[in-house]
């Protein structure tokens, strides 16, 4: 019977399955090595970022994250000015980034004609192959002088004296500043955003799609009722992913905000600076001791603020699932 299965081509029975288990399990352990070298390399940045900024831990303690003092002269350091300059330009990059994300999407995946949908999202997609001091450049010689005459200006006139409007739009209206950085950020993450939603919109069944058109939903109600419950873990899995193109981001930012390190005023044109803009221009020239210590703890807040993000955003996930199951 053996010798028969030879001469025929068919492999003795059993040899077959004692393979494919060997490779399946072969394919476990690379899968669990690879999840383990991940999560190595993770910690073994979180250590050397601990070690790095200890010294400024052990002097400055939490306390670095209230301090608006940033003077390499005196060695004082506080990183209240570069976290809020990096949490405000990407909470401005995510409020203008977000809806035009979706409105494209839902253009592209709806209402776009058939030979339009390529191109417009190819070159869609392109802007993100753009690199980051391009857009800088483009944002600190061009954008900035025509976000000045005709933004900034404009409403300092108009809120010119409103309560709490008015601070918000104070100070010299010369092109750079949180808001400018918030706007080049979020032309940066928008292909990013959009793309991701484009995709998840497209794998939504068109059956779901139909019966919704079919009992008189528009195509808002469409898209809010049906698409979106679909697709959520798609879409906010692209607005984290662009939310982290934001807080990461370096060069464009360091053209445009400014690179100021006081904290005078919460005005959007005021120049401000951020944690990667800190650590682009001041690292290279940080002498080893408590300023290159604190360089480094600014790198390990800006971690934090990651994972913090990422964590909220998986609450949030689960919170949506939660709230879904409990209504059926």
């Amino acid at each position: 019977m053996k010798e028969r299965s030879e001469r025929q081509g068919v492999p003795p029975p059993g040899g077959g399955s004692r393979v494919g288990s060997l490779l399946d399990r072969l394919f476990g352990w690379s899968a669990r090595g690879a999840a383990l070298i991940t999560l190595g390399l993770l910690l073994a940045i979180l250590a050397s970022l601990v070690v790095g900024a200890w010294p400024a831990i052990t002097q400055y303690g939490l306390g670095f994250l209230t301090s608006s003092v940033w003077d390499p002269v005196a060695d004082e350091y506080g990183g209240l000015v570069m976290i809020y300059g990096t949490l405000a330009t990407s909470l401005i990059a995510l409020v203008i980034a977000v809806p035009v994300s979706f409105g494209i999407a839902l253009f592209l995946t709806e209402l776009s004609p058939s030979w339009l949908k390529r191109p417009l999202g190819t070159a869609i997609e392109l802007l993100a192959a753009v690199p980051s001091i391009v857009y800088g450049m483009w944002g600190l010689l061009v954008f900035g002088p025509i976000l000045a005459t005709w933004v900034q200006q404009p409403l300092q006139s108009l809120l010119s004296g409103v309560p709490y409007l008015g601070a918000l739009v104070s100070g010299p209206p010369v092109g750079i500043g949180v808001l400018s950085a918030g706007i080049i950020l979020a032309i940066m993450i928008i292909p990013f955003i959009a793309a991701v939603m484009r995709d998840v919109f497209d794998v939504t069944p068109p059956l779901l799609k139909e019966s919704a058109y079919a009992l008189g939903s528009t195509t808002w109600e469409v898209m809010f009722k049906v698409v979106l419950p679909y697709t959520k873990s798609g879409v906010i899995g692209g607005i984290m992913l662009g939310l982290g193109r934001a807080l990461g981001e370096t060069m464009a930012v360091t053209f445009v905000i400014g690179n100021f390190n006081q904290l005078d005023s919460l005005s959007l044109f005021a120049p401000a600076n951020s944690i990667t803009s800190a650590l682009a221009n001041e690292f290279a020239e940080a002498t080893t001791g408590i300023h290159q210590a604190a360089l480094i703890y600014l790198g390990l807040v800006l971690f934090f603020i990651t994972f913090v993000v990422l964590s909220l955003s998986k609450l949030l996930l689960a919170r949506l699932q939660k709230s879904e199951g409990r209504a059926a």
